[in-house]
């Protein structure tokens, strides 16, 4: 009898299954890919498996990017909705577009221009630390270097506290941040690990780790929300204009924070709940560090392996800043670093921080004349179109030389898009670019960077890592 009940079951569960994949596959005929099993689909091709690519035509990437329909994330962001809730990076429709028109004046010109402080101070942090393994002849991981440096940078930036991260990396918000990326990139490549239930059940450890990390996360962050209001509520209720351009401790202007921002900012006439504000700031806490990261540590493995290069670099560096190597950055001093913002394209072209883009499509939508079902997740793959030889000449190769003001031109633009394109475009790509310069020119200034330790080995996580790290050797500048 059991037997007899069981056999019916699973007969129906597949006729369901077919018949709920029928119309997508009869739809997608079209589409070149491997066979799919019943139920599982193709998930056994992830078995054994730490890196996978999707590749597109810059030409979709055009007419999705483009759209203002197609704002939709695709379901592989769900993996982060504990920790970001539906920030700018998860979020959608009205809510979306409201928290973009609230977040866009964090960007702007002046505030960005009291941000390269933050930048010149903390890479000078990382400078100074780096000193003592400056010997010419010791490989340095600059990975980990360099992301306790970026985290300095989003916190005193979005939040407008200082962690210390580069003094204090046991202190236990770092420690929550590094474990809760590291554990969703788990999640992200293995597959069987992105539903809850199963997550929860094979790797339990995993998950108590996470819960506990997000839970610390949001309580630092709730507990700045609710100490910045307090102190911007008493201002106002002062009146006073010096108030809200108060000193701290050393003396120094405090800097507006994008949680100041967001804490001035209404919706419908209605202030920001704590809640609302948490999501955003941990949206940028998690984006600002984990992709700068990605993208510095690239960039100074590339110089260090292209004298050429760094000499150029160097020259150009010497000529904005002179031979005082301690002299303060200005964002004019970054804007005259024309050859540095074409170093920094060419290796965001070469290693990307972002390797995929993902949409979900709620409806049945035509993409140049392909009809795709409703209800499917559209993945746009850029390491390889960014290394495609119809769109770059010599694609492996690292040339800055390529974006150089005669040469960009050539460049199809929806070819190139390591910060996305259109209205879903990285809302904060101008003040990663400052903070690359300002990084990288204060490594050069007081470093040579030298070809040592092993070469690179991509690695599709929630962002571009090596497997092996990222390393160089560092001799001080001598001038």
């Amino acid at each position: 009898m059991f037997l007899a009940i069981f056999i019916v079951f699973i007969s129906a569960v597949l006729l369901w299954d077919y018949l709920s994949v029928k119309r997508r596959n009869d739809i997608l005929h079209y589409m070149p890919g491997p066979r799919a099993l019943p139920l599982v689909g193709n998930a056994f091709m992830y078995r054994g498996q730490t890196q996978e690519v999707f590749s597109c035509d810059p030409k979709d990437y055009e007419a999705v990017l483009s759209s203002t329909q197609y704002l939709t994330k695709n379901n592989l962001y769900d993996l982060l909705y504990d920790w970001l809730g539906t920030g700018l990076l998860m979020s959608d429709g009205k809510k979306w577009h409201s928290r973009r028109k609230i977040i866009t004046p964090a960007f702007h010109f002046k505030i960005l221009e009291e941000f390269v402080e933050v930048f010149d101070q903390q890479s000078g942090v990382m400078v100074k630390n780096l000193l003592s393994k400056a010997d010419g002849k010791t490989p340095i991981n600059i990975y980990p270097v360099v992301c306790l440096a970026a985290l300095d940078i989003i916190a005193e930036t979005a939040m407008g506290v200082k962690i210390n991260a580069q003094q204090n990396p046991q202190f236990p918000y770092v420690q929550a941040v590094q474990c809760a990326s590291d554990i969703i990139s788990k999640r992200f490549v293995k597959v069987w690990l992105r539903i809850n239930w199963i997550f929860r059940l094979l790797a339990p450890h995993d998950y108590r780790r996470l819960k506990e990390s997000v839970r610390l996360m949001h309580d630092f962050t709730e507990k700045i929300i609710m100490e910045r209001r307090k102190t911007l509520q008493e201002n106002l209720e002062k009146e006073s204009a010096e108030a809200l351009n108060q000193v701290d401790e050393l003396g120094q202007k405090k800097r507006m924070a994008l949680l100041d921002v967001l804490l001035q900012s209404t919706e419908n006439g209605v202030g920001l709940t704590n809640e609302d504000i948490r999501e955003e700031v941990d949206t940028f806490m998690f984006e600002g560090h984990d992709t700068t990261t990605s993208a510095i540590s690239f960039a100074l493995c590339l110089i260090s392996r292209h004298p050429e290069v760094q000499q150029k670099l160097f020259d150009e560096i010497r000529s904005v800043f002179g031979d005082d190597k301690d002299r303060s950055v200005t964002i004019r001093d970054l804007g005259e670093l024309k050859y540095l913002e074409c170093v920094i394209k060419e290796s965001l072209r070469l290693y990307p921080p972002v390797l995929l883009i993902g949409r979900y499509f709620n409806e049945d939508v035509e993409i140049r004349g392909k009809r795709i079902p409703a209800n499917t997740n559209f993945t746009l793959g850029l390491f390889l179109i960014l290394r495609d030889p119809n769109y770059f000449e010599d694609p492996d190769a690292f040339k800055p030389e390529r974006f150089m003001a005669e040469n960009a031109h050539k460049i199809y633009p929806y070819a190139y898009i390591p910060f996305s394109a259109g209205p879903r475009n990285c809302i904060g790509q101008k003040f990663a670019i400052l903070e690359m310069k300002s990084t990288i020119s204060k490594m050069l200034r007081h470093f040579e960077l030298l070809p040592l330790g092993p070469e690179v080995r991509p690695l599709l996580n929630l962002v571009l890592r090596s497997v092996n790290g990222c390393h160089i050797g560092l001799t001080p500048r001598k001038y």
